[in-house]
């Protein structure tokens, strides 16, 4: 006896929102494969792992770049396992003060975020920005693949160019990334009158704003 055609359409909606629970549940939302969009893959994103003095200024300034979805403050670039704010801050540890961006690469590219990391803060200030000074808040860029190292290396010697000094900006393969204090995240957002986002964290992000307007102005080629 043929099948009734009115089952057989319910079984495949059954099986096929089935399959995309499968996925949500197994791969956390993050690329996700709707067999209702012929196969079209929804949610990709791709991280970036960067330090340059402060974590709280960084943060801060990466929220403002389009296509940039999530930033987490954290520690990366040492031996220490789970290491503490006040174990980072005691230079032993090897860490340095990093940010973990979460970013579409549909509307930003993991080389114009890099771009825009050169414009963030010094690189040719070592182990030190502005009044912070330590090995903690040295300049550094973790890949996560051989692509990444390859943009990493290629615009580090392009900003190089644009600046008298060597780039000491270190570049070195990610093996750990440590997420920071929960009172760290987002952090000048929550405490904007607070003397140090006041004195610092403020200026740096009103800079970095206006390079952001300026570079949207100039015309594209």
């Amino acid at each position: 006896m043929a099948p009734d055609p009115l089952k057989y359409s319910d079984s495949i909606y059954v099986m096929n929102a089935l399959w995309r629970f499968f996925l949500v549940a197994c791969l956390g939302g993050g690329v996700l494969t709707s067999l209702a969009d012929n196969n079209q893959v929804q949610g990709q994103t791709e991280t970036a792992v960067l330090g340059g003095g402060c974590f709280w200024c960084l943060d801060a300034q990466f929220r403002l770049i389009p296509g940039v979805e999530k930033v987490i403050s954290g520690y990366a670039g040492g031996e220490t396992p789970n290491p503490t704010y006040e174990q980072v801050c005691t230079d032993q540890t090897g860490h340095a003060e990093v940010i973990q961006v979460e970013f579409d690469p549909a509307k930003v590219s993991y080389e114009d975020l890099l771009r825009k990391f050169f414009m963030a803060h010094d690189p040719t200030s070592l182990n030190f920005q502005g009044p912070d000074i330590g090995k903690r808040y040295r300049s550094i860029i973790l890949y996560t693949s051989d692509t990444q190292r390859a943009s990493a290396e290629k615009i580090k010697a392009e900003t190089q160019s644009r600046w008298s000094h060597p780039i000491v900006t270190e570049i070195v393969l990610l093996k750990n990334f440590y997420a920071a204090e929960d009172y760290h995240q987002d952090y000048f957002s929550k405490n904007p009158n607070e003397v140090y986002c006041r004195s610092v964290v403020a200026p740096r992000v009103g800079e970095f704003q206006s390079l952001l307007e300026k570079e949207k102005a100039q015309p594209k080629n």
